[in-house]
């Protein structure tokens, strides 16, 4: 199993250190940007629109219920802590593999 910095067991799932890149033209998942996964996102850092992008794009990359994704800190900011509840570390790491590669 391989190791990703920005990936951390939390409680009761994961939490992700993550960059997102607002007004991309796409919402996907980029890579890695030294200790943080990047993702990026079509929406403006505007009103919470682009906080909103990054949960439900996690969501369906990790397959996991929206309600399930919660931004720790950050809010304001490209860097971001964010807790996946209900995800092992496991299965985390299975679907970065996939995504990443």
């Amino acid at each position: 199993m391989k190791a990703y910095p920005f990936l951390k067991p939390g409680d009761g799932g994961v939490i992700l250190a993550i960059r997102v890149q607002p007004r991309s033209s796409r919402n996907a998942v980029v890579g890695v940007h030294g200790e943080a996964l990047k993702i990026a996102v079509n929406a403006p850092p505007v009103d919470g629109a682009a906080n909103e992008a990054v949960v439900e794009l996690l969501a369906g990359v990790f397959g996991v219920p929206r309600r399930n994704v919660e931004i720790l800190s950050g809010d304001s900011g490209r860097l971001k802590r964010v807790a996946l509840v209900g995800l092992t570390v496991e299965r985390a790491v299975t679907t970065l593999e996939k995504v990443l590669s």
